[in-house]
Parts: C-alpha cells; structure tokens; sequence
C-alpha cells in the first residue's frame, strides 16, 4: 500500500500528544552491525503497535579509522545480504501494520556512544537492543549493555535476558527494581 493512503497510528487512549505534535516517545529497535534476535523485533513491534508510537529502526556500523579507506570510498561499503534483509524485515512488518517507521544506519568509529546519542536525539522512550547474541562476542555485548543501562533514561529491553527469565526484561525501573 502505498504511504500517501495508509492510515497513521494513532496514540492509545490515555496517551497525550506532545507540543510538537507528536503522539509521544518512539520505540527503537538497534543492532550493533549483527542481525536482530527475532524475539527482539517481535517486542518492538508490539510495543510501536499497541503504543501507537513510531518505529526507528538503526544499525550502528563501526567505521574503520582509516583515512586511505575513506578517501577511496571504501568506508561505505554496502551491508551484507544477510544484514540488509534483517534490517529490512521489521521496516517492511510495521509498514504493513500501518506504524510510522524510521529507518537509520549509522557509521561511527565509536557505534556504542552514536547509539546512545540518537537514543538521546530520537528521545526513544523504549530501546529495544536486539543484536542476535550468537552473533556478538559476549564481551562486546556486555560492554554495550552496561553502556546502555547506565546512560540511557528510556526504558530497556535487552536482547537474551528475556529468554533466561522466561519472559522480557525492561530495564529503566529503578535501580532497586533492575534485574542483575
């Protein structure tokens, strides 16, 4: 369908619009340049869905600091097939579910601060971190993670800790509340 006719999402009852009008904080869905964990997606979906947020979509790739690369062009190579279909196919699911989308790919030498600066520029108010974790060292995972909880104001969810406690963790509570 195409977007001049589809309808927009409208906000859930109880939710007040913003000055800007804006109907509230938009979900983020964000990777560290590694496929997004289906459970993952499917969270974000559902909260941009019975939200009636918007959906940003992002990619943070990690930039080589080589200035011969950038010069010859090569520090924008394309994503792999595998990395453009699993960021393609949430974009493609919330279109189809008539929700707002955004999508981002962000180069940086430092992926982990621009994730947290476009977290603070789309002012999200849910990340969902959703990298597939078999894909990620744990190390770097970790690292990300702890990045995110402690400069992040949105609420969280992480990709795997739902699957430990058997269902989805938010993070954003209070630190009494936090799991781990």
């Amino acid at each position: 369908m195409p977007a001049l006719e589809r309808a927009e999402p409208r906000p859930a009852s109880g939710t007040a619009s913003r000055a800007g009008g804006s109907p509230g904080r938009p979900v983020m869905l964000a990777t560290l340049d590694v496929p997004f964990d289906p459970a993952a997606v499917a969270f974000a979906l559902d909260s941009a869905v019975e939200g009636g947020q918007r959906l940003v979509v992002a990619n943070f790739v990690e930039r080589a600091p080589l200035p011969l690369s950038a010069m010859l062009g090569y520090d924008d190579l394309p994503a792999s097939p595998e990395m453009a279909r699993s960021v393609a196919e949430p974009v493609r699911l919330a279109q189809s579910l008539g929700v707002q989308v955004t999508w981002l790919r962000v180069r940086s030498m430092h992926p982990v601060p621009a994730l947290l600066e476009v977290v603070a520029e789309q002012d999200a108010g849910l990340l969902v971190f959703g990298p597939d974790r078999s894909r990620m060292s744990r190390l770097r995972y970790w690292r990300a993670a702890r990045a995110i909880r402690s400069s992040v104001t949105a609420l969280i969810w992480l990709a795997g800790l739902g699957s430990l406690t058997g269902r989805p963790t938010v993070s954003g509570w209070p630190a009494y509340c936090r799991p781990g």
